[in-house]
């Protein structure tokens, strides 16, 4: 038996690369935007906010460097001790034609290792996400080859960056352990569970303890729930021993029919959730120590793209 924690906290994914402007008129996009969004979300008490960038014309998602840039920025400008997570999961995206599936289609984004986690190398933020599943998406297929983590996790490791492990099944965690076993990542492992994604992980207490119970001993989670999962997971991460992570990523409804009207609306309403269990909110300070990661120094923003 696991006992809940003494402290978790809350991580808010603020825009994330699915969730479409069309879903919700209240989706951050622009880089002041996503700013003004995390910087709301901390106060509301988000250690971590978790960061992807879109394009500002189209809302359409974005890896330019330029837009993490100044998205940092002005996150670090008016909160330089909020944990920042940088994502690295776009790159990785395959549609096969429908007369040739070898041929890709529109919509894939397939990109060599280095270059999905070129922007960690040049703004190293305190966390990025580390992808390790391969998986059904709708009509295409994310790919991540054991070989392309490997590649990628060197770098980011070159970068002094601690990376969070995404989890979306059970051969993700296979995947964890003879990454740790050859040295390629090493502990005390960051992970989380992505529950709901329609081929992955289900959300579940069920689900939950399995997963958590195959991790590597010492391993801090977060079980993510996504859509209408989002709140029920924040109880069950808890409950498991778990930290917790809402946000416009991963839903867009504070509760049945009722649109968030903000990232922070939905980190109050998780907070509230652990809370009323019995829980106490880290705070990002209190974060930075129960991960190992260096205090926050106002300095280390990047400077403003030019």
């Amino acid at each position: 038996m696991r006992a809940p924690l003494p402290r978790v906290f809350i991580t808010c994914a603020i825009t994330g690369n699915l969730t479409r402007p069309d879903q919700t008129p209240h989706l951050p996009i622009t880089p002041a935007e996503i700013a003004t969004s995390a910087l709301e979300a901390a106060d509301a008490g988000a250690a971590v906010v978790h960061i992807h960038v879109r394009d500002p014309a189209t809302g359409a998602p974005s890896m330019e460097l330029a837009l993490y840039e100044e998205t940092i920025r002005l996150i670090r400008a008016g909160n330089p001790d909020v944990i920042l997570n940088i994502t690295t999961g776009p790159g990785g995206r395959f549609v096969p034609s429908s007369d040739d599936p070898k041929i890709a289609a529109p919509g894939t984004t397939l990109l060599p290792p280095e270059e999905r986690v070129a922007h960690i190398a040049a703004l190293k933020p305190d966390i990025c996400t580390l992808d390790l599943n391969t998986m059904y998406s709708g009509s295409a297929v994310v790919i991540n080859t054991p070989a392309n983590v490997r590649r990628m996790a060197k770098v980011i490791a070159d970068a002094g960056v601690r990376p969070e492990i995404e989890l979306f099944d059970s051969g993700d965690i296979a995947l964890l352990h003879d990454l740790l076993a050859d040295g390629a990542l090493s502990g005390p492992v960051l992970a989380s569970f992505v529950m709901g994604v329609r081929y992955g992980f289900q959300p579940s207490p069920e689900t939950v303890l399995y997963a958590r119970n195959l991790l590597p001993a010492g391993t801090a989670f977060t079980a993510i729930g996504i859509g209408r999962a989002a709140f029920p997971m924040v109880a069950m991460s808890y409950l498991s021993g778990g930290h917790v992570r809402v946000g416009l990523e991963d839903s867009v409804y504070l509760d049945r029919g009722v649109l968030a009207s903000s990232n922070a609306a939905l980190v109050t309403k998780a907070r509230g959730i652990v809370e009323a269990l019995g829980g106490t909110i880290a705070t990002s300070s209190e974060a930075r120590a129960l991960l190992g990661l260096a205090p926050a120094r106002p300095e280390r923003a990047p400077a403003a793209a030019e």
